[in-house]
């Protein structure tokens, strides 16, 4: 199965592939959509439909995995992102592709087996389970690898093998 992990932004939408078979996990690339300052929303919005159709098609990723969001103070800065997020979601669906979501507890749980671990702990965790001698870069894309890590430790549980449900949900 190939997963495309996504951590959801405007700014920068991070992206992370990796094919798993079974319980091996093979990393394929990552990296990060980024989007140029002082542009109108609806073009940078634009701009990641755009670069997630070209991911898709070089790919063809089987599965979506997408970060939940989440907001602590201030949910101003978090409506462009759901604006972005919004955005992701369509080009999957136009894709065929099922999106599977996760909140960032969630993710944290499955890569480092604490669901309030920080960044950094993150981060090495997801070095180490891949066995790469650095750390995926932008930070953006280390968090997209992460939520794919997440889907492929979900995906292939024995819950989730049985039908039953995986602890994520699907759109």
């Amino acid at each position: 199965m190939r997963i495309l992990g996504i951590d959801p932004g405007v700014a920068t939408v991070g992206f992370g592939l990796l094919d798993a078979e079974g319980g091996a996990l093979r990393y394929v690339t990552c990296g990060a959509i980024r989007t140029p300052a002082h542009t109108p929303l609806t073009a940078r919005l634009g701009q990641i439909y755009s670069d997630l159709e070209e991911l898709f098609e070089a790919f063809r990723p089987d599965v979506l995995s997408v970060e939940e969001l989440f907001f602590k103070n201030n949910i101003t800065t978090g409506i462009p992102v759901a604006q972005g997020r919004g955005v992701i979601l369509l080009c999957a669906h136009r894709h065929g592709i099922p999106v599977y979501e996760y909140k960032p507890a969630q993710v944290k749980q499955s890569v480092v087996g604490y669901g309030k671990a920080d960044k950094r702990q993150v981060i090495d965790m997801v070095r180490r389970i891949l066995n790469m001698p650095s750390p995926p870069k932008p930070d953006d894309a280390a968090d997209a690898v992460a939520v794919a890590i997440c889907h492929a430790r979900s995906a292939t549980s024995l819950l989730a093998r049985q039908g039953g449900d995986s602890g994520c949900s699907t759109i």
